[in-house]
């Protein structure tokens, strides 16, 4: 009787360990959370696998991961992280690649409050301006560029919403703790309506305002034989996985194009 009990223990072991093998963790940078929903939806379709997602600011993950966090796959937000990891040795170095470029929006849920963006900034014409934390997230950099290009740092300064990370920072606008906010503009695009943009005004921020929001993704050391992971990464290079990517208002690594 102990033997029988003692072998459905290891069965049941087994079955559990089976399971847990065809789950793909992956941390997931904020301003890629909806993306990345319906990528995992079009790789499940035909895939065993299933990716479980976690969201937060590159920085954090940075730190997460340096502890051992059980991650498998890195979207970060930029390419800073990535170089950070792979000093580390953390990464699988051939992994690496862009897999988009974020672009970066000044916006607010009113209608025609950001017609005349100049005089709303440098006139201090807003309760709130939210941003995301430079120091942990690589949209709140380019944020920061943008107000020093601006000569606009010290203006403003007094009256800024820092979020962790840029999906806090479009809670403070959509909420109303804050009158307008630096987002992604993929927070902004739904692909759910042809060429619909959330409601409201924004001002899409010129390229030579900020470096370029290359965002990469590696593939960790702890996950080196995850079939799962591989093939994940593998689905990120594929048409089907690009067009998604586009349609969230990211620009492409090779054409620099913007499709909205």
């Amino acid at each position: 009787m102990k033997t029988v009990k003692w072998l459905g223990f290891v069965l049941i072991s087994l079955f559990t360990q089976c399971l847990a093998a065809k789950i793909v963790n992956v941390a997931v940078a904020a301003n890629f959370s909806h993306p990345i929903r319906s990528l995992i939806v079009e790789f499940e379709k035909t895939s065993d696998f299933d990716i479980a997602p976690s969201f937060g600011s590159s920085g954090k993950f940075y730190a997460q991961i340096k502890q051992g966090a059980p991650y498998e796959i890195f979207f970060s937000a930029d390419q800073a992280t990535p170089d950070a990891l792979q000093q580390d040795g953390l990464v699988i170095e051939t992994s690496r690649f862009t897999y988009a470029i974020g672009r970066l929006a000044l916006w607010s849920p009113q209608p025609e409050f950001l017609n005349n963006v100049e005089s709303i900034l440098k006139l201090g014409r807003f309760n709130k301006l939210a941003v995301a934390n430079p120091k942990l997230a690589p949209y709140g950099a380019a944020t920061l560029e943008v107000l020093e290009h601006l000569a606009l740092v010290d203006r403003t300064r007094a009256k800024w919403v820092t979020g962790e990370n840029i999906a806090q920072t479009y809670q403070f606008v959509i909420t109303g703790n804050a009158d307008l906010g630096f987002v992604a503009l993929s927070q902004l695009v739904s692909v759910n309506k042809s060429k619909h943009v959330e409601q409201g005004s924004y001002w899409l921020i010129p390229d030579d305002m900020h470096q370029a929001i290359k965002q990469d993704v590696v593939l960790l050391h702890s996950a080196e034989n995850s079939e799962g992971a591989k093939a994940f990464l593998d689905f990120m290079h594929t048409p089907k996985a690009q067009n998604i990517i586009q349609s969230y208002g990211y620009l492409n690594n090779d054409k620099l194009e913007l499709h909205l």
